[in-house]
């Protein structure tokens, strides 16, 4: 960062001493401090400001003599003094005294601060004199100015000897004397300036300042742009201004406050550079004139770059960030004597890759050689450090206004230009630029400006630029430059082929990854490298840049620590009087802000009477602490001190000169003031202030100390302790983050409050950033316990100072303190209870890095356990000693340490007894694993007993033991046999897998097992209870497993199966019992699967009640359904009927009532889980299903009480003519039915042929006395009464005495020939009617249908049902009824009725 201050150029009056020397002091830039170097005593203030005066090649400022009194003064001190004159000569004089030296301090300070500022400027420093090439700190900055107006050019150059600067306009040298009053050139402290009084256009031209010493030459260069007001006869080609207003913003006088600092930003984000003003006057429609500028190039306001000024700051906002933004951001401000500037450099990084390994965005993309239809588009490449090198670019276009881009190249240029073509005359386009490796494209780089495709009469040529990329940069020099940064310089390559710039990279020593520097080519050989970690060591190299690529590395710089460069310190400050005893006085001041990159290691202090100018000094030889008696020293005098700071580079400038303090010897009882108040472990809310004691205790030694704080400005100050501390510590808690406080300490003894220290400086509650805390911990290798800190900065000369109880520990037996760069570890020798405390570390020349611990007991005697078990090693075990029985009934006794070295040893005890390998014992052991083992072939009863194993690795040792006798031995034998024994059963065919059960979606329940060793010969058998099963699938052995399926899973499945595998080789069994739990698991599993797939409740009606059903892929009685009616339990009884099938399960409510209503549900729980399912039974469904059940219930009871056929006729009758035909049947209704028969459709009426008889309403016959031929035909018997009837058909044929007896029809039985006067054998009577038929009625049908169907009687209509019928998920069972006789009124075959049933 640079700040600097353009001077004024007006002349001033020499009568202006005081005015002028002010703002001189403030204003002016500094070239460089030069430090005065003390020499010894003899050197007189005279002759040290006659140096100055040489070296600064001024006249000196004479001091001027006091002033007389005016006669006003002379009145007024008369009248104050004769209005005291009542209270003595003393009095007066003292007045007198006071009055005198007041003046003279106002007069002489002038010549004090002339003196501190000759000084700083003395040149000792031995760096100085190496030889130096001209260099621009500063370079000159273009200027645009009214015409008649004045114009400053000034610049900064430093150089070894010094530069001597020459100005030049346009190549001519600017000679002051060709134009008297036109030209002025000065140099004030390193500050070149050329200026140019009432400018004329004439005046528009370059100008450039040329700095030559014996080892070259540097020159800058700017140009000054004159313009004239509109209106005036001659007008300038480079455009208008804005009119001047009354007040022009260069005429305000402005002041920077808070500046921008170096900063850091990445692609895509955003920043904002912001630096306070103060402008006076502040007017609020006239704002200062700021210019920003970027690497010497004016910013222009527009979407990338946002400017404001006003509100007390000037902002520069750049809202979209790219690698082109990154450079050195300058703010120059227009002041009224001039301007003022400050620069920083602002950091653009890489964003994250589109791809890993992808390398970053090209930059500087523009458009060259402008024609109508071809552009030449020129770019940067990327700076790559750990990236795969670029294998190309693709060239993007893009019209304006559009958001579309077109690729303009196929394949990837490897040089950092290409043509375009294709373009369109008129049309404007944009450009952008990506490049590629091997691992993937970049992230486009920023768009190129808008360009014209036109056939322009000149535009932008890129030069010709030589073959291939530049050769590799000169040697690289790292110099220290501050506390974060390292400025590094190199010399440029032999070969430049129209170089770009350079990229600086760099990497922390001893590492093996590189980081970028800069993200844009850099165009000078010396570069700032920021944001490095304080104390760290790095490493820099440097590549140059062209359009054909980066060169090769440079060679690496030496390694350098990152620390400020090495300078005289700062200035003490601070200076304030301890003790006074009448001839001598002790002082105390605080240390120098800043330490100059060198421990300070001297004081030295000087001192005046009050009413002299001559300084005299206190002492020859360095003082090392900051505090110091001065003697002899006259009582009742006033004195003056002030103190300089030394280090390795030589004395620093002087502090400023104290208050005058009486020499009077101090009687008064309380004691003095506490000084060298200082801070540790500063953190958000808390702090620790440090003070120490008084050297002034007053009448009785000092008793405590009351501490008092107050925030910044303020004058309210809160006592922070109730009673007074005995220890010169506090830390304070409950502190704002971010907020400013001060201190102050008041000592306290007998007597009384003493005086108020000296107030501390402000503080502010923020820890520093990478702030760490002290750790405790014990050393792995030694067992020592220690604390250990890590500074988050550090430089050459810091320490780390320990102390307990914040008093330094310094050489003590019981500690011992080691620093290894930037930790520091405290080490205990015996630690024990006298150990315990607050222990806390301070790391000297930082900005405050420190920290506390406090050990407490617990704390402590943790780590001794820990210390003892590192010092006394034990070996870790994973596992103690344990065993495990393996294939063949062997026995392996085996333990795992953490870790085992290959030399490790060990030995297994059995029952006092070593064992070693031999026959039937095996002993190893894998350092890998870190596995100890035994393994014993043949375990028996004598192998009861203690099994021991010890270890040695090293000086660590372990024992494990396993005691195995008793119950605990008996089962590793019977485990032992059991495992022989299966070894044996392994050796033919066996079960790999014993019998199990799994469930199927169908549910059906699957015993499965799986084989092993089988062949072809090998069989299987099923057996339950012995009784062998043979499935329809018989098994296959040698597909490796085998299932026995067991479909509709019930209780009758009790039992226990066996499977049985065997072959010439042997036999292996599996028996599988299914009772007990095992049934419940296998029925849970059922359930689980049904309730999962149990649909909703389901309402269906029937002439009993109305029933819910619940379909489900499977039910079965023993699984676990609960029925519930509004939450209770149903059980079954003759009200509430429960059941079900193998496809649902039902609940029937019987002669429902209006008590039934409600919310039913069914709760299917398969141990784990319930699976409920529930209707509403209420409303309006609870109505229709009550009416459809009313319904059914009288179609029921029609069906029930009926006419119809109950058996006795066959369905064909064959029979020889001149037999007798009998066919005579049983019917049955109530009412009694009607019978009426029917041959051919004709009814038939009783006669001798055919007789009709019908007897006792049961009996019904149709007699035929010698059938002939005629007699053939289709007879039925029609019996029926109110509630509906039945048809039966015969089919009677008659053949002739020797002819062959006809075969019955397709479809019909075959029947035997009836024999005379005897009736045919009826079919067996049809199976009784369910008990709770669910029939579905048809629509009813009249005779005249001719397909004559029962028809359901006229009392019973036919409701719509109130559910529909869901579709099963399972197939509707059989009717139980036969085909012959339906349980419906509609019969099973249907005839042609001639004649209407009767009512």
């Amino acid at each position: 960062m640079a700040s600097k201050v353009t001077p004024w150029y007006k002349k001033k009056r020499v009568s202006q001493v005081k005015t002028d020397y002010a703002y001189d002091h403030t204003q002016c830039v500094c070239a460089k401090q030069q430090t005065a170097v003390r020499t010894s005593s003899s050197k007189s203030v005279s002759q040290v400001q006659a140096q100055a005066t040489e070296a600064m090649a001024e006249p000196a400022y004479t001091i001027p003599a006091f002033r007389q009194r005016t006669a006003d003064e002379g009145t007024e001190e008369y009248q104050r003094v004769s209005t005291k004159v009542g209270k003595g000569l003393t009095v007066i004089q003292e007045e007198l005294h006071r009055m005198r030296v007041a003046t003279k301090a106002q007069v002489d300070s002038i010549a004090i601060q002339r003196e501190v500022r000759n000084m700083m400027y003395k040149k000792t420093d031995v760096l100085d004199d190496i030889p130096k090439l001209p260099d621009f700190l500063v370079a000159l900055r273009p200027h645009t100015v009214w015409e008649k107006t004045p114009v400053k050019l000034f610049c900064t150059v430093q150089g070894t000897p010094r530069p001597i600067v020459k100005w030049y306009k346009g190549g001519v040298p600017v000679d002051p004397l060709t134009a008297p009053g036109k030209y002025k050139i000065e140099n004030k402290y390193g500050v070149h300036s050329l200026i140019i009084s009432r400018c004329a256009v004439s005046d528009t031209a370059e100008y450039s300042a040329v700095a030559t010493n014996l080892h070259g030459t540097a020159t800058s260069k700017a140009t000054v742009t004159v313009k004239r007001a509109s209106g005036s006869g001659e007008s300038c080609q480079l455009g208008l201004v804005p009119r001047l207003t009354e007040i022009h913003p260069s005429k305000l006088e402005v002041s920077m406050l808070d500046r921008f600092f170096v900063s850091f930003g990445v692609e895509g984000g955003s920043i904002s550079l912001v630096c306070t003003l103060v402008v006076v006057p502040d007017l609020p429609n006239l704002p200062p004139l700021a210019q920003w500028y970027r690497d010497d190039k004016l910013l222009k306001p527009s979407k990338l770059a946002e400017m404001s000024v006003g509100g007390g700051a000037a902002r520069l906002t750049l809202p979209h960030l790219a690698k082109d933004d990154e450079g050195l951001y300058t703010l120059r401000i227009f002041t009224k004597d001039g301007t003022t500037e400050h620069s920083a450099y602002l950091f653009v990084s890489d964003a994250a890759p589109s791809a890993p390994g992808a390398p970053g965005a090209p930059l500087s993309v523009k458009a060259y050689d402008i024609n109508a239809d071809y552009v030449l588009v020129a770019w940067k490449p990327p700076n790559t450090v750990n990236e795969v090198a670029i294998t190309g670019y693709f060239v993007d276009r893009c019209e304006s206004g559009s958001d579309t881009w077109v690729q303009c190249n196929d394949a990837p240029v490897n040089v950092c230009k290409y043509p375009v073509h294709g373009l369109k005359v008129g049309r404007s386009y944009h450009f952008r630029v990506r490049a590629v490796n091997s691992a993937g494209i970049s992230r486009p780089s920023r768009k190129s400006d808008k360009v014209t495709a036109l056939d322009a009469a000149e535009s932008e040529r890129l030069q010709g630029t030589d073959e291939g990329v530049p050769s590799a940069p000169g040697q690289v020099v790292a110099t220290r430059n501050t506390k974060s940064s390292v400025f590094v310089q190199w010399d440029a390559p032999k070969h430049l082929k129209k170089l770009m710039g350079y990229y600086i990279d760099g990497r922390i020593a001893g590492s093996k990854e590189w980081f970028p520097c800069n993200h844009k080519p850099f165009k000078h050989t010396r570069f700032v490298v920021h944001g490095l970690i304080p104390g760290e060591s790095y490493t820099f190299r440097v590549q140059a840049v062209n359009v054909y690529g980066l060169s090769e590395e440079s060679q690496e710089s030496s390694s350098i620590t990152v620390e400020p460069a090495l300078a005289t310190p700062s200035a003490p400050f601070g200076i304030t009087l301890l003790s006074c005893d009448g001839s001598s006085m002790t002082l105390a001041w605080k240390s120098p802000k800043h330490c100059g990159g060198s421990k300070i290691n001297a004081y030295y202090i000087d001192k005046r009477n009050a009413d002299s100018l001559v300084w005299k000094e206190v002492n020859l030889a360095a003082v090392t602490e900051r505090i110091c008696t001065v003697d002899n020293l006259t009582e009742g005098t006033f004195y003056e001190f002030k103190v300089q700071a030394a280090n390795m580079a030589g004395v620093g400038v002087p502090s400023a000169p104290s208050a005058p303090m009486k020499c009077e010897a101090w009687t008064m009882e309380e004691p003095g003031p506490a000084y060298d108040l200082s801070f540790s472990e500063v953190r958000g809310q808390s702090l620790v202030l440090l003070w120490k004691a008084p050297v002034y205790i007053g009448a009785s030694a000092v008793t405590g100390y009351l501490v008092d704080m107050a925030k910044k400005g303020s004058s309210e100050f809160v006592t922070l302790t109730q009673e007074a501390v005995n220890h010169r510590y506090l830390q304070v808690t409950g502190l704002k983050e971010g907020e400013t406080y001060v201190f102050r300490v008041r000592s306290v003894n007998a007597a009384g409050v003493g005086k108020p220290s000296q107030l501390s400086e402000p503080i502010c509650a923020k820890a520093l950033p990478g702030t760490q805390e002290i750790v405790a911990g014990v050393d792995e290798e030694t067992g020592d316990v220690f604390l250990s800190f890590e500074a988050c900065e550090i430089c050459e000369t810091s320490k780390f100072v320990w102390s307990k109880n914040y008093k330094a520990i310094g050489e003590c037996p019981r500690v011992v303190t080691t620093d290894k760069g930037r930790t520091s570890r405290l080490t205990f020798s015996s630690p024990n209870k006298d150990d315990l405390g607050a222990y806390s570390v301070v790391v000297t020349d930082t900005d405050g890095v420190s920290a506390s611990h406090t050990l407490t007991e617990d704390a402590l005697n943790t780590m001794l356990e820990l210390s003892y078990a590192i010092r006394h090693p034990i070996i870790p075990l994973k596992h103690g000693l344990n065993y495990e029985v393996l294939e063949k009934g062997h026995v392996r006794f085996w333990l795992q340490a953490v870790k085992l070295s290959s030399s490790v040893s060990y030995r297994f005890i059995v029952n006092d007894k070593e064992v070693t390998s031999g026959e039937g014992i095996k002993i190893s052991h894998d350092v890998a694993t870190g596995v100890i083992q035994m393994t014993l072939d043949h375990f028996t009863r004598a192998n009861e007993g203690t099994y021991t194993v010890q270890i040695h690795d090293g000086k660590a040792k372990a024992q494990s033991s396993l005691v195995l006798v008793g119950d605990v031995f008996k089962a590793a034998l019977k485990e032992a046999e059991f495992q022989r024994k299966e070894h044996i059963r392994k050796q033919g065919p066996h079960f790999s897998e014993y019998l199990y059960f799994t469930v199927t979606e169908d549910c059906t329940v699957m015993l499965a097992c799986k084989v092993a060793n089988v062949k072809k010969e090998t069989s299987f058998h099923w057996y339950k209870e012995d009784d062998e099963i043979v499935p329809e699938t018989p098994p296959n052995v040698m597909s490796g497993a085998c299932a026995l399926p067991i479909p509709l899973f019930s209780r009758k499945d009790h039992g226990i199966y066996k499977a049985v595998l065997s072959d010439d080789r042997g036999k292996d069994t599996s028996l599988f019992d299914i009772s007990g739990q095992m049934f419940d698991d296998i029925i849970n599993a059922l359930a689980q699967n049904a309730g999962a797939s149990a649909s909703e409740l389901v309402l269906q009606c029937t002439p009993e009640g109305i029933r819910l059903q619940c379909y489900m892929n499977y039910y079965t009685e023993e699984m676990k359904t609960v029925w519930k009616h509004k939450e209770s339990k149903i059980a079954s009884s003759e009200k509430m009927r429960i059941g079900g099938t193998a496809e649902m399960a039902w609940m029937q409510i019987c002669d429902p009532s209006d008590k039934e209503k409600g919310n039913y549900s069914i709760e299917i729980s398969d141990g784990v889980q319930t699976h409920t399912r529930s209707f509403d039974l209420s409303g309006q469904a609870y109505t229709d299903a009550y009416e459809e059940y009313l319904r059914l219930k009288a179609a029921a009871f029609a069906e029930k009480n009926r006419g119809r056929v109950v058996g006795g006729l066959p369905d064909v009758v064959t029979i020889m003519e001149a037999k007798s035909l009998s066919l005579t049947c049983t019917v049955w209704g109530e009412p009694t039915p009607e019978v009426t028969w029917f041959k051919n459709e004709q009814e038939v009426a009783s006669t001798e042929h055919t007789k009709v008889t019908f007897e006792g309403g049961k009996f019904a016959s149709l007699v035929i006395t010698k059938v002939t031929p005629e007699d053939s035909g289709k007879y039925s018997i029609n019996v029926r009464n109110k509630y509906g009837g039945e048809f039966v058909e015969i089919t009677v044929s008659v053949y002739k005495q020797g002819e062959q007896i006809p075969e019955p029809k397709l479809g019909h039985p075959k029947a035997p020939a009836a024999t005379p006067a005897s009736t045919p054998v009826p079919p067996k009577s049809p199976a009784p009617p369910s008990k709770t038929p669910t029939p579905v009625p048809p629509k009813a049908q009249t005779p005249a249908s001719m397909k004559s169907q029962a028809s359901t009687p006229a009392s019973t209509p036919v409701p719509k049902s109130p559910t529909p019928v869901p579709k099963s998920p399972t197939p509707t069972p059989k009717s139980p009824t036969p085909s012959r006789s339906a349980k419906s009124p509609t019969p099973p075959r249907f005839m042609k009725s001639p004649t209407p049933p009767r009512k």
